[in-house]
């Protein structure tokens, strides 16, 4: 059996179980820090409930997986997950979903294990969107979950240093209401209103464009060019208004080409 007969024989065996995502379907990839609670508590020992060093690490990776040269559109991150939203047209790879799953958890993991200056794995799970109402229900479903997990974090740690134990304080808040909770962090000179919207919401990361002022050598003149960018929000809206917010960010991309 010569090499090109071998080739074709053992690549049906490489793609046996390949799942292609249809073209006509909206694409998110989602990934999750892989045992995170040991890392960011018991290794690195960040704040809680939040921690500004961690925040920008994962900022920064959002980053670097929407520059690395798929087209991504949006990114979202809270907590130790992050969203990513592909372009409509979004072709590489044939949209194999191995592809994504393994480059961008790959991606993932390098940039924030640099920034972190240790190991940090992420794992990586491409989410199929059949229509364009399902992808915004999808980003209020994480946003959501932010606001939950941000509210239950801040109450449980207050417990937890005030000398409560695991078990004492998440017994404290199980099956507690929302109300209940806001209500025990203010007693404790908290008002959950005020606390930065990032911890909150999440933050988002979008293409936009700015002005860069530059000197022309040619004119001997400033001038002002536009520069297409990434920026991070940390003043995202909510319900209605997100829905609508992620629809914009892929209609500017669809403008743009």
């Amino acid at each position: 059996m010569n090499f090109d007969e071998l080739d074709a024989k053992m690549r049906v065996y490489e793609q046996s179980i390949d799942q292609v995502i249809l073209p006509d379907m909206y694409m998110v990839a989602r990934l999750d820090g892989n045992r995170f609670t040991r890392l960011t508590k018991e290794i690195c020992k960040f704040e809680a409930p939040f921690d500004i060093r961690f925040r920008d690490m994962m900022v920064e990776t959002v980053k670097a997986l929407m520059n690395y040269g798929f087209r991504v559109v949006y990114g979202y991150t809270e907590s130790d997950e992050i969203s990513l939203l592909f372009h409509p047209e979004e072709n590489t790879f044939g949209r194999k979903v191995r592809k994504y799953n393994s480059i961008l958890a790959g991606v993932a993991s390098a940039s924030f294990s640099m920034n972190l200056g240790q190991q940090a794995i992420f794992d990586c799970r491409m989410v199929p969107l059949t229509n364009l109402r399902v992808v915004q229900d999808y980003y209020r479903w994480r946003q959501e979950d932010a606001h939950r997990n941000s509210l239950n974090s801040h109450c449980y740690w207050m417990l937890r240093k005030q000398g409560k134990n695991v078990t004492e304080a998440t017994k404290m808040l199980e099956g507690q209401s929302v109300a209940y909770k806001n209500e025990i962090l203010f007693q404790n000179g908290i008002n959950y209103d005020d606390l930065p919207s990032w911890q909150k919401r999440g933050i988002g990361v979008y293409w936009d464009t700015f002005e860069k002022k530059g000197f022309n050598p040619v004119t001997g003149k400033e001038e002002t060019a536009l520069r297409r960018m990434l920026k991070v929000d940390e003043e995202l809206p909510l319900r209605d208004e997100y829905s609508e917010f992620v629809v914009e960010r892929l209609e500017n991309s669809m403008k743009e080409g």
